[in-house]
């Protein structure tokens, strides 16, 4: 194994879809126990909102959707 974290409770989920141009941010997880955990981004933010920021210009964020959470570190969850 070369790394593992911890993903912070659902319910601090930010879900990230741009459609026409616009980003919709909503509160809560995108993936459903039907759907699959293609993989993560690790993005070291001051803020959340950042961290929104940064998955609103990424691809998939128009596509499909991105979902911002923190990591949870030992000291406790961080954006």
């Amino acid at each position: 194994m070369i790394r593992g974290e911890a993903l912070a409770c659902p319910s601090q989920t930010r879900t990230v879809r741009v459609r026409d141009g616009l980003p919709a941010v909503t509160n809560g997880p995108f993936i459903a126990t039907a759907e699959q955990f293609a993989g993560y981004l690790l993005v070291d933010c001051d803020t959340r909102e950042r961290a929104i920021e940064i998955a609103t210009r990424w691809p998939d964020a128009r596509h499909f959707a991105m979902e911002v959470r923190p990591v949870t570190h030992q000291s406790g969850p961080q954006v």
